[in-house]
């Protein structure tokens, strides 16, 4: 056998491994030794049975997604598969680590499944924008049952080995070494003498399946998938299982696959798969750089954000000192993280003793010197500069040597804070996103000396307090605020001119958005923006009137909509639509009926156009990083890829084509077009290699 598949024999029983690191893909260079193994096995009169384990630290994770798109080697899994399920002496999946995707399809092409405690089983084909393309989406139902297989494959999410046990997906837990449990438990089937069948032929879940009580979970699942077309088909996949043969159904779901795989959805989930991996390489930072040991953190600021900062160091198992001005604001910062802890439990995603738990890791301080012992120190208090640096001045004296201090800052000078220290190297921006705990994104904002292993240690820290981390540099709002800007500086205009709120909302909600940006301002209190802009002298025409009426969004039941008792729901208020053309009169404009087309290029487009300026001005290492920054932190639909991503599915030569007739109509800079932008439109190139459509 080849290197990455090899077989051995226990006695009466082979034991294929599969060894193809760092995850075991099944790559081509799998598959063919593979099929060859299934078949040698089945012929030798001497096996009474086959494990099928992996070497390493996890079983089969998934098909090899670099082959997706181009014409498939065979054999393809699907040819495995059914090799593997006509071999009539027992076959057994020895499952360690992960088995997704692929892998459980593969293993689903066994008679049974035996796996140690610590497995997770699933089939995560959803989040690259596409169904299980090898029986997944049918051979899953017949063992578990359509409604909880539907759950798993529209959501993504694997499940323990637990809930895989109870449900018939696992045989067997290992009580011990996991290979030799799954040779005992294969060769005690073959002492039974008897035809196992195929999962393919246990239909006994579909064919007693509530088709009403599908169809309603599955109608529910669609509401949510926001105009995504793969848990559309996974559902109708599933549904197939219940209501065609298995032969039937495993054709329609292959046409699916083949129709997802070649879309434009998929083509932009692939994209951020790759690009979250990408995004972890920072230039300067090479695999030589060790991060700093983070075994203590401590938090300035126990309000909203730095409670969910807290929370998310603490999630991470990582003690945290939460400083606070004062015993009261104190109180309230950690009673606040208490009752997020109980919603969670309430919801049965958290149990008590775990809540006590991380409760345990907090340790109270209104004292700067408490934070003497901290590995890092992250401050998240009001975004003034004056703030900032006296703070980091305090700091300064208590930090021990060696001590991140980082900012959580959405626009300020990291550079301009550092220098309230005499230890520059060791700031650095670390922009969260709200709510903390919850919000994906960690923007790593790198000042002119930031040293290399402080980011290193923020890349891994990231990853271990369940962070999309993305190195951005220093500028004004950095990426993600920087291009927020852009989009939203037309936003006034559009209203003055003859939108209304609710119609710009909507053209964001049907491109995909969880929200427009007038529901985004409500949700996130006017008030800030109002703060901003007062610190650099801005204004706005529509915003500020509202703010000095005390209409700050949803927490004073008034924005730009109304939120009426305590409800979560905008409503058109029209005294917000009265303002709105008293101040059009003012300035002498006539309003006029704008079209959804017209809304989406002043808003997305000027958007892309900065995006490109922050590429040219190295902010961003690449166009991918951007478009990590704005699916994990502002809600930029995955199905579209990302702004850059989505400009170029758009057209760039279009969107050039758009900013110069905006720019000739408003002679506004943001219409624009950078240079980037005008090169690539002009070459045909791409944001993937600027340096060659710049050639």
């Amino acid at each position: 056998m080849t290197k990455s598949v090899t077989t051995t024999r226990n006695g009466d029983v082979a034991v294929i491994t599969i060894d193809n690191p760092p995850v075991n893909a099944l790559s081509f260079h799998v598959r063919e030794p593979l099929m060859e193994a299934f078949e040698a096995l089945r012929d030798d009169a001497s096996v009474a049975a086959i494990v099928l384990a992996c070497a390493g630290r996890t079983f089969v994770a998934g098909a090899d997604i670099t082959e997706f798109g181009k014409p498939m080697q065979q054999p393809d899994l699907r040819a495995l598969i059914a090799t593997l399920e006509k071999i009539e002496k027992p076959t057994v999946a020895a499952i360690h680590g992960t088995a997704l995707g692929g892998g459980l399809e593969l293993a689903l092409g066994c008679h049974f499944r035996v796996a140690d405690k610590a497995a997770r089983l699933g089939l995560p084909e959803v989040k690259l924008g596409l169904l299980p393309g090898a029986g997944g989406t049918i051979r899953l139902p017949y063992l578990l049952g359509p409604q909880k297989a539907l759950k798993i494959i529209v959501s993504g999410t694997p499940i323990g080995v637990a809930e895989a046990l109870d449900g018939g997906l696992v045989d067997a837990i290992a009580d011990g070494e996991l290979v030799a449990a799954a040779i005992e438990f294969a060769r005690a089937r073959a002492a039974e003498g008897k035809k196992f069948p195929a999962v393919r032929d246990r239909r006994d879940k579909v064919e007693q399946a509530d088709l009403a009580a599908f169809d309603k979970d599955a109608a529910e699942l669609a509401k949510k998938a926001r105009g995504l077309e793969a848990p559309v088909a996974c559902a109708q996949s599933v549904r197939n299982a219940i209501t065609l043969t298995f032969d039937e159904a495993l054709a329609k779901e292959r046409e699916y696959f083949v129709k997802l795989v070649s879309g434009d959805q998929s083509r932009a989930q692939r994209h951020l798969f790759f690009a979250e991996r990408e995004a972890a390489k920072v230039p300067g930072v090479g695999k030589d750089v060790a991060p700093r040991e983070i075994r203590r953190a401590g938090v300035i600021g126990a309000g909203t954000m730095g409670g969910g900062i807290a929370m998310s160091f603490v999630n991470g198992g990582i003690p945290v000192t939460l400083l606070e001005m004062n015993s009261e604001a104190l109180d309230r910062g950690l009673a606040t993280i208490e009752k997020n802890y109980a919603i969670s439990v309430s919801r049965g995603s958290l149990s008590e003793e775990a809540k006590a738990r991380r409760m345990a890791l907090f340790t109270r301080s209104t004292d700067y010197a408490d934070l003497a012992d901290c590995d890092i120190v992250i401050e998240a208090v009001f975004e003034e500069m004056a703030v900032k640096k006296e703070v980091f001045g305090k700091l300064d004296k208590v930090a021990k040597p060696g001590a991140i201090l980082a900012t959580n800052t959405s626009y300020l000078d990291v550079d301009e804070i550092a220098t309230s220290t005499g230890r520059p190297q060791d700031v650095v921006g670390t922009h969260f996103f709200s709510p903390a705990n919850v919000m994906k994104l960690l923007e790593i904002v790198r000042g002119k000396k930031t040293a290399p292993d402080v980011l290193a240690t923020l890349l891994s820290l990231a990853k271990k307090i369940g962070k999309v981390p993305v190195v951005v540099g220093v500028c004004h709002g950095f990426v993600g605020n920087r291009m927020l800007a852009s989009r939203s500086e037309e936003s006034e205009s559009l209203l003055l001119e003859g939108a209304t709120p609710s119609q710009v909302d909507k053209v964001f909600a049907d491109f995909g958005w969880p929200m427009g940006p007038f529901q985004m301002y409500d949700l996130a209190g006017l008030d800030i923006g109002w703060r901003n802009r007062k610190s650099l002298g801005k204004t706005a025409i529509i915003a500020d009137p509202l703010c000095e009426q005390g209409r700050f969004g949803q927490k004073t039941g008034k924005g730009f909509y109304l939120y009426e008792n305590g409800s979560r729901t905008p409503t058109p208020d029209p005294e917000v639509e009265k303002l709105i053309d008293d101040k059009a009169r003012e300035r002498g404009i006539n309003r006029r009926t704008i079209s959804a087309e017209e809304i989406a290029e002043r808003t997305l487009y000027p958007m892309i156009n900065e995006g490109a300026k922050i590429l040219e001005e190295g902010i961003a290492a690449r166009a991918s990083d951007v478009d990590i920054v704005w699916t994990n932190g502002y809600g930029f639909p995955i199905g579209k890829g990302g702004p850059m991503f989505f400009a170029e599915l758009e057209g760039i030569g279009k969107i050039v084509e758009r900013l110069e007739y905006w720019h000739g109509r408003t002679g506004k800079d943001i219409f624009k077009p950078s240079a980037l932008l005008k090169k690539l439109a002009a070459s045909g190139g791409s944001f993937s290699d600027p340096k060659e459509a710049a050639a």
